[in-house]
């Protein structure tokens, strides 16, 4: 399983179009989330796992990908951080 974590810092005014809603629907996507950091409302976290690197790849060269990439530039407020993580085995735990 391929888990990423990134830290967008986003202009408010465009945080919508940060948004990508299709990509929950992409073949092999088990999950992604976007939420906006509880201490700094500019920076968006998106938390996405995937069944494998085929899948994550597919994410990565999707056309809303691609879309949002090139739009980067534009409506970013700082640098973006990304953290991958190759997950060979996890555990849901009781709270």
């Amino acid at each position: 399983m391929i888990v990423l974590h990134a830290s967008f810092p986003i202009d408010p005014e465009h945080r919508e179009e940060a948004l990508v809603e299709e990509s929950n629907e992409e073949p092999g996507t088990v999950e992604y989330r976007a939420a906006v950091d509880v201490d700094d409302e500019t920076v968006l976290r998106f938390f996405e796992r995937y069944e494998d690197e085929p899948a994550f790849e597919a994410h990565a060269g999707s056309a809303h990908f691609q879309e949002f990439e090139a739009r980067l530039p534009e409506i970013l407020a700082g640098e973006p951080t990304v953290t991958q993580f190759e997950v060979s085995d996890a555990t849901e735990l009781d709270l």
